[in-house]
């Protein structure tokens, strides 16, 4: 079985250069950034934010944190009855309020962020403008938009050796590129599994996996049950 982090419910302080190694969380919500600033390598690629950011995690999202000299202020808000806002990074416009109603009423905060927030691809106030994505960015997006990447093609493309591959992908990520890849493809499985009524055998087909008993480990492996356990439950459905 997987082992699953506790989310921290509302207002958390980070101290200067703390880092949290990779974890998982079972269920989703959003961290928003009241103060200082972090970078976070998780499933959906590295993100740097500040004040005003907001992170979204879907239901077994996997990250770490690597907080700045200034350490960082947030709120975590679990958003599991309005389901996961479809972005992964955006922005509110009024993050003090948002707070201060996170004080007394956390579902009303949860509420009135998903109101809030909008989609930005331009840095935090905090970022630099001209920060250049370096090759392990580059390859997380290639897994994320093709989980059947091959690796050593695409480190000969890039004019990499695979053990560089490896071992960068590693220490900016917390895991290698292989088991990036795979849990990318479980993503997709679940996600088909748990919305559609596809043939689990289509399903792994579809996604990348050789066949359905890879796929069923895998997704297994990533939530803690098989694909027919989910597909009999609706607790992620969001229509």
């Amino acid at each position: 079985m997987p082992h699953f982090a506790s989310v921290t419910a509302g207002r958390e302080r980070w101290g200067a250069h703390a880092a949290v190694p990779r974890h998982r969380h079972r269920d989703g919500y959003v961290a928003l950034v009241l103060a200082g600033g972090y970078e976070e390598c998780g499933s959906h690629g590295r993100f740097r934010v500040g004040p005003g950011d907001v992170l979204v995690h879907g239901p077994f999202e996997a990250h770490l944190d690597r907080f700045t000299a200034a350490g960082a202020d947030i709120v975590n808000l679990s958003v599991p009855a309005l389901g996961c806002p479809p972005l992964r990074r955006g922005r509110v416009r009024d993050a003090d309020a948002i707070a201060r109603l996170a004080q007394r009423d956390r579902p009303a905060a949860a509420a009135e962020l998903v109101r809030q927030l909008y989609a930005t691809a331009s840095p935090s106030p905090d970022e630099p403008t001209s920060r250049v994505v370096d090759w392990p960015d580059l390859l997380a997006a290639e897994l994320l938009r093709d989980p059947a990447c091959r690796l050593d093609a695409w480190a000969r493309r890039h004019g990499l050796a695979a053990a560089t591959v490896s071992r960068g992908f590693g220490r900016t990520f917390g895991v290698t590129p292989a088991a990036f890849r795979l849990e990318a493809r479980a993503h997709l499985a679940f996600a088909r599994i748990v919305t559609g009524a596809q043939p689990l055998a289509d399903v792994a087909q579809a996604t990348g996996f050789a066949d359905q008993a890879h796929m069923s480990r895998a997704v297994r492996a990533l939530t803690g049950a098989p694909p027919a356990a989910w597909r009999g439950s609706n607790r992620f459905k969001t229509r």
